[in-house]
């Protein structure tokens, strides 16, 4: 059994989100799914951002820490979107992480991440959040740290690709994303 902690996307705590848990307590994992925005939800992009701008980052990262307290120091750290800035900002802080999954965005691995930690990356192709940029800097991060980066890319899949509530979904991505996750956590 892997404890992990689930950050939710720009969108806020939504079925996706907790769906994504229900399957993985499913498969015998403890996983926690903070509500970052406080019961506050965003129906676009552009209206979350403007959310995330109206708490603070600085209210964000209080919630996901408050979440955290009693949790193993290698609990895994995992991010939807925007839940994946969650995980950057926070790895520092717990050095004994025992993995990091990302799903729908990338982000730069801070200097502290350990030599050996496992990253696992779930992104369609293309995608604004995890343009050729993006990437680049990760794997240049993850070089530089020795962290275990593992990345799949999703060809036509829309950005928020598992939310079967939205536009984007794709089934067989999303079927395929979970595979891999649920192996990445053996």
């Amino acid at each position: 059994m892997v404890h992990i902690a689930l950050f939710h996307s720009v969108l806020g705590l939504r079925p996706a989100e907790l769906l994504a848990a229900e399957r993985l307590r499913g498969s015998g994992h403890e996983v926690v799914t903070p509500d970052l925005f406080g019961g506050e939800i965003a129906s676009t992009l552009d209206e979350g951002f403007r959310l995330v701008d109206r708490i603070g980052w600085a209210t964000v990262l209080t919630r996901a820490r408050q979440a955290l307290k009693g949790m193993p120091e290698e609990a895994v750290l995992a991010g939807v979107s925007m839940g994946t800035g969650v995980v950057s900002d926070l790895l520092p802080e717990r050095p004994a992480t025992g993995a990091v999954l990302l799903l729908h965005a990338v982000v730069d691995l801070p200097a502290s991440a350990r030599p050996g930690l496992r990253v696992q990356v779930h992104a369609a192709e293309p995608d604004d959040f995890a343009s050729p940029e993006r990437m680049g800097a990760l794997h240049g991060s993850a070089r530089k740290s020795g962290a275990a980066l593992e990345v799949f890319r999703y060809p036509g899949a829309g950005h928020f690709y598992i939310d079967r509530d939205l536009p984007d979904h794709d089934p067989a991505a999303a079927e395929l994303t979970w595979q891999r996750v649920l192996d990445f956590l053996r």
